[in-house]
């Protein structure tokens, strides 16, 4: 199985396969809104519309499992990233990264790329799973982890 055989749902509802990103370089974060990480919107678009020509994406989830810092419906994650950041990388609906209703892409990226010392669980909002272009998780960064120091994984997999 790859990140290619699973759907979510974009922030305006529409339910979507992953396998649109088939062939692309993708970074996959878990966002939020009022997260004490939530400036690094502005690198990963940095990134995003550096390579998106070359076949990148990021795709951002929301995600209010952490401190309740993502609690706003679809409509107000969607302004806030416009107007605050200009975010026009993809995002999609909230989800769960954890816990017992943990969405199918975060159980696979979890199991591909466990974090430190072997666990799965993501620790906070701004986790990082870098994924080829062939669906495949190659690495996970924390959150502290900044998008601008990601340009070389990236330009390795293009």
């Amino acid at each position: 199985m790859t990140l290619h055989d699973i759907a979510a749902r974009r922030l305006d509802g529409a339910e979507r396969d992953l396998s649109e990103f088939r062939g692309k370089v993708l970074l996959v974060v878990n966002v939020a809104s009022r997260c004490g990480f939530t400036p690094q919107y502005t690198g990963l678009e940095a990134l995003y519309r550096k390579y998106r020509d070359r076949g990148f994406a990021v795709l951002g989830f929301p995600c209010n499992q952490f401190g309740s810092q993502e609690p706003g419906d679809a409509a107000e994650i969607g302004s806030f990233c416009s107007t605050t950041y200009d975010v026009t990388f993809p995002m999609f609906a909230k989800v769960d990264v954890n816990g017992a209703a943990t969405h199918p892409l975060y159980q696979h990226l979890k199991a591909a790329r466990p974090g430190v010392l072997g666990t799965e669980a993501i620790k906070w909002n701004f986790t990082k799973f870098l994924v080829d272009g062939q669906g495949n998780v190659v690495k996970r960064y924390a959150p502290n982890d900044k998008p601008e120091d990601f340009s070389s994984d990236i330009e390795a997999l293009l």
